[in-house]
């Protein structure tokens, strides 16, 4: 019986560690959500939405691009992004890592999903 007690305590830590990482460290494979966002809050975060290659894609100088994406909502928003990957016009799904402005989306950095 003592050795049965001395078991139960590891396994719980482990239980609730485990529920604790799906609930809020697992990587979603959704769309994500632009209301997830506080335009006033300069924070950082990661995005994943759906590109819109209807609209055109404009380069910037410094290797960056305006565009428009897509959220889970289908609230599209302007991105205005400092760099992008080669070859990101023809992904259908993009992570975006950047904050929410008054006048769209500041992506600081484009990855392919």
């Amino acid at each position: 019986m003592k050795n049965l007690q001395k078991f139960i305590l590891p396994i719980l830590i482990i239980v609730v560690i485990g529920i604790v990482y799906t609930i809020y460290f697992s990587p979603k494979k959704g769309l994500g959500s632009f209301s997830d966002f506080d335009p006033n809050n300069s924070a950082v975060k990661d995005i994943r939405v759906k590109l819109i290659q209807d609209r055109e894609i404009t380069e910037t100088p410094g290797g960056g691009a305006v565009f428009f994406v897509s959220d889970k909502d289908n609230n599209v928003l302007q991105i205005n992004a400092d760099k992008v990957p080669q070859g990101f016009e023809s992904a259908e799904t993009i992570i975006l890592r950047g904050h929410l402005s008054q006048i769209g989306f500041h992506a600081h950095d484009v990855l392919l999903d």
